[in-house]
């Protein structure tokens, strides 16, 4: 199942399959209104670099407009039906292929498909009025299926609607001390999981952005998910292998160096949360693994503190640990290089506007909606902060 996950912190990931590279959520700001980064580097210009955009909803931490301007000129970006018209500055992108779907919607990129599929989550881009756009989650669907939920709560009809994957990117948590409707945290998040039956799950949307002035108030919100996500899988799914990733870390499900037993914690390789993207990204690239590292946070007693006051280096990069992180082994083979060193694939994939299964109705031939295998109805909406 060759399909390289990168987390990048919150729900920004990059997922690459079949030579064809998908970026989700992209935030790539250290402030966001209250809220500020308090762990791992922001991430490297090359992550930035995409084949298509997936964007779950509009709530500013998933659809941050300066991020989408980062973006190279061409790339495709996926939005929520009905983002257009609630999110104004999108029309400003004039340098990305936008085109809006709902859930049901199918788009083919490079040797991709992309289907968006229902989210139990508060879609819209305010606090207050009108419902105007659903939230997603999308499935990546290519030598490997991958689901990315976005923000999402459990709902009925998860399985049926998200169909079977081999992987599953699920939010274990958020940017403050309490979650509201429409959210999982690690025991959603396991029950979630042991509904869809994925081979590997990844969790994502947690101890990246915390409010300013909050460091003391339930800094386990911030810190624990991931390890409480890998105790709760580990009993309500316990074939399933969790991958938890530090930021900038890379992991490729079903590759034996990557792999830990089903119901165990296995730990990505490359990247770091103090930002080893440069030359040590470089030595990996070039196979040189005599000076990998791998950098991780410790939890302040008082509270979450700044990453940069916590640092510690030195642990393997290719370790394994069970459920309850007890016990670690020796680094494992040579890992591959991680999307660091990335070189963008469009000549390979051509223009994959141009392959859409979607029919792009659009202004200027660069917005619209899609409109091929739609289904009637936008999905469950949930009230959410």
């Amino acid at each position: 199942m060759p399909v390289e996950i990168t987390w990048w912190g919150h729900a920004t990931c990059t997922v690459e399959d079949s030579g064809t590279r998908v970026l989700t959520d992209p935030l790539f700001t250290r402030r966001l209104a209250h809220l500020r980064r308090r762990r791992g580097a922001l991430p490297p210009a090359e992550a930035s670099i995409a084949d298509v955009v997936l964007v779950s909803h509009l709530h500013a931490d998933h659809l941050h407009l300066p991020s989408l301007v980062r973006l190279e000129p061409g790339t495709r970006l996926l939005v929520p039906r009905g983002a257009l018209r609630a999110v104004p500055g999108l029309r400003k992108l004039n340098h990305l292929h936008l085109t809006e779907v709902r859930p049901g919607d199918e788009t083919v990129v490079g040797e991709l498909v992309v289907r968006a599929v229902p989210a139990l989550h508060d879609g819209r881009r305010l606090p207050f009025g009108r419902q105007r756009s659903p939230a997603l989650g999308y499935v990546i669907d290519g030598e490997a299926r991958t689901y990315f939920a976005g923000d999402t709560g459990l709902f009925d009809d998860m399985a049926k609607e998200v169909g079977n994957v081999d992987v599953a990117l699920l939010p274990v948590g958020g940017w403050g001390p309490y979650l509201g409707h429409g959210h999982l945290d690690a025991g959603r998040a396991a029950e979630a999981l042991a509904r869809l039956a994925p081979g590997s799950a990844v969790p994502v949307h947690y101890g990246t952005y915390w409010p300013i002035g909050m460091d003391a108030v339930r800094p386990h919100e911030f810190h624990a998910p991931g390890d409480e996500f890998v105790r709760l899988a580990a009993a309500r799914a316990p074939e399933v292998t969790v991958h938890v990733l530090g930021h900038g870390e890379s992991v490729r499900p079903g590759d034996p160096r990557s792999e830990a037993p089903p119901g165990t914690r296995s730990t990505g390789y490359g990247g770091s949360p103090v930002g080893t993207y440069g030359p040590a990204a470089a030595r990996r690239a070039r196979g040189d693994d005599s000076s990998r590292d791998r950098t991780g946070d410790t939890p302040s007693r008082r509270g979450i503190g700044d990453a940069s006051s916590r640092e510690r280096a030195g642990e393997g990069s290719s370790h394994s640990r069970t459920g309850d992180a007890s016990s670690r082994s020796r680094p494992g083979e040579t890992s591959s290089p991680s999307p660091s060193g990335y070189t963008s694939p469009r000549s390979r994939t051509g223009d994959a506007s141009s392959r859409s299964r979607a029919d792009d109705a659009s202004s200027g031939g660069r917005t619209g909606h899609t409109s091929s295998r739609d289904r009637n109805g936008e999905g469950p909406e949930g009230g959410a902060r």
